[in-house]
């Protein structure tokens, strides 16, 4: 009893926006793994870009602030694995991600 009070009353407890934070961008984490089962013409690339900086900048912000928060920054660690996991499926189906043949040269 005593550890979950401790929880209750922490800098980054429940009593916090430090963890109702994380808590609601989790929203984005499903909604990006609900996205991988659709194709890949209805993802916009913009906004999965847009995204993927995003958790980019605040997994540094969730590492500099103090009290360092770690569930934070595991939030935009995992929202910058989704989205960059639906960028390059928006880039496969864009064609941007094709491998290049080698066209044979003709010698005359």
């Amino acid at each position: 009893m005593a550890s979950f009070r401790a929880f209750l009353n922490s800098p980054v407890g429940p009593k916090t926006t430090h963890f109702w934070g994380p808590v609601s961008n989790w929203g984005f984490i499903l909604a990006g793994l609900a996205d991988t089962q659709k194709p890949p013409e209805l993802i916009s690339g913009q906004m999965t870009g847009v995204l993927c900086v995003y958790s980019a900048l605040f997994m540094r912000f969730a590492w500099v602030i103090r009290p360092r928060n770690h569930f934070l920054m595991v939030t935009h660690a995992s929202n910058e694995c989704v989205q960059l996991y639906q960028l390059s499926r928006w880039a496969k189906g864009q064609w941007y991600l094709q491998q290049k043949e080698d066209k044979p040269t003709t010698s005359q």
